[in-house]
């Protein structure tokens, strides 16, 4: 779909969005699809790592490779994998990813049953679902540029986000629950007939699915694997954001273990309550993400999109100021909710802003390319906080990730009128698999906080 360049700069110089009708009826198949894969995933959160420590006494060192070689592998698999899917029908591509997941869910449950299951095993199940994640959401996002005209596309990323955050706020519990009543593998089944339903659901689609011409010239691996990197750092407030996502999300990661540490050791909250931190604030991200549609339509996709991208960034410092008993637990919580609130707002309308600026032809390269270094950064951040914590302590080391998320802010693409426009690369030169006729620029829904 080509974008106007008079439009896009309309848009995120604040103009109010045209009003459109209602989404079509694919797009609602494709979220039916979603929305089966997220409650399974859900539900089956944290399952693989369970399944290590209990029926196979894996160290504590071995759950942790497991995680971090699982998203190594996948990345590296990925990579290659951007330019083959790229001009390839990405609904064929959805549903190869969701049955390949289902069918290495399903064999962990079975190998435990006949006794031969083994940490080799779940170390490749791990790496297979994390690869099809990376896959599916890639070519989710391109085929979803297809399906929803771009006045449509911020209501229909609020009901991708919306569904995420409830999946995941029921998805914990009523894992637990199965897991309590059933068994250890129970949680795994769920996730794989989650996925096979997804997969199942993507062959519904009924809009005829049109490729992405490669261009005529010659193949080049290397800059064809590349292009989704060159194509946002040309970009002139892509780039910016991209950094932007790569600070923030980071920073949580790296807080993430260091909560517990601050709740549990040095607060000395009780795990129900700490539950209760992890919990609640998920219902501030579902808030915000229906939110969403609603602040563009008053706003403008602009302001939204810098206002709530401060926002977000603004929270985690009060968590340094508390303390113990009932008034620490409620900055905690209220910081918690308010932050996953900022985010689940600019989560869609980043969505949509991401989508509407990314030529067809590198819509699934620019997402693998975000999704891979994500995968990459945040590991080397969780590291960093690990030595923070150790040098300066829990609260300190909380308190530099804090001044990082804020400092992140300086990035979001403030005072620029042109953003459709390409810089660097692109305009002295051609980038492998760039229209240069377009004038337009250049994905997330999140799974997770971008």
């Amino acid at each position: 779909m080509r974008t106007g360049g008079h439009r896009c700069t309309d848009e995120l110089a604040g103009h109010r969005p045209h009003t459109a009708a209602g989404l079509p009826p694919d797009f609602y198949r494709l979220w039916a699809s979603f929305t089966a894969g997220q409650v399974g995933g859900a539900v089956g959160a944290g399952a693989l790592p369970l399944v290590a420590i209990l029926l196979i006494d894996a160290s504590d060192l071995q759950v942790s490779l497991m995680a971090a070689l699982a998203g190594l592998a996948a990345a590296a698999i990925a990579l290659p994998l951007g330019p083959l899917i790229e001009f390839r029908r990405k609904r064929g591509v959805m549903a190869g990813a969701g049955f390949a997941a289902c069918t290495a869910l399903a064999s962990v449950p079975l190998a435990a049953w006949f006794g031969v299951l083994t940490y080799a095993h779940l170390c490749v199940t791990a790496a297979v679902q994390t690869l099809c994640g990376i896959v599916f959401n890639a070519a989710r996002d391109a085929h979803l540029k297809t399906l929803v005209p771009e006045a449509r596309r911020v209501p229909a990323a609020s009901r991708l986000e919306t569904t995420f955050w409830t999946a995941t706020a029921l998805g914990g519990p009523v894992g637990g629950l199965l897991i309590a009543v059933f068994g250890t593998t129970t949680t795994l089944i769920v996730d794989s007939l989650g996925h096979l339903a997804s997969a199942l659901g993507i062959r519904r689609i009924r809009t005829p699915e049109t490729v992405p011409t490669r261009p005529d010239r010659a193949h080049r691996v290397r800059s064809e694997i590349r292009a989704g990197w060159i194509y946002i750092a040309a970009h002139a407030t892509l780039h910016r954001l991209f950094w932007n996502a790569m600070l923030f999300g980071g920073s949580l990661m790296l807080v993430s273990p260091l909560m517990a540490l601050l709740m549990l050791r040095e607060l000395g909250f009780p795990p129900w309550q700490y539950g209760l931190a992890l919990g609640i604030p998920g219902l501030g991200g579902l808030l915000g993400s229906w939110c969403a549609p609603r602040l563009v339509a008053r706003f403008g996709q602009r302001p939204v999109l810098l206002g709530f991208g401060t926002l977000r960034t603004c929270w985690l410092g009060s968590v340094v100021l508390a303390g113990p008993g009932p008034l620490g637990f409620s900055v905690i919580l209220v910081a918690s909710t308010l932050l996953l609130f900022s985010a689940g707002v600019f989560n869609p309308v980043f969505s949509a802003y991401r989508m509407s600026h990314t030529p067809d032809d590198h819509m699934v390269r620019v997402g693998t390319a975000w999704s891979i270094s994500a995968r990459c950064v945040q590991p080397a951040f969780i590291a960093l906080g690990g030595v923070l914590a150790a040098a300066i302590g829990v609260r300190a080391a909380i308190g530099v990730a804090a001044l990082a998320l804020l400092a992140g802010s300086a990035l979001l693409p403030w005072g620029y009128g042109h953003e459709n426009q390409v810089q660097g690369p692109a305009a002295g030169g051609p980038i492998s698999g760039l229209d240069e006729s377009r004038p337009d620029g250049i994905a997330g829904q999140g799974q997770s906080i971008t």
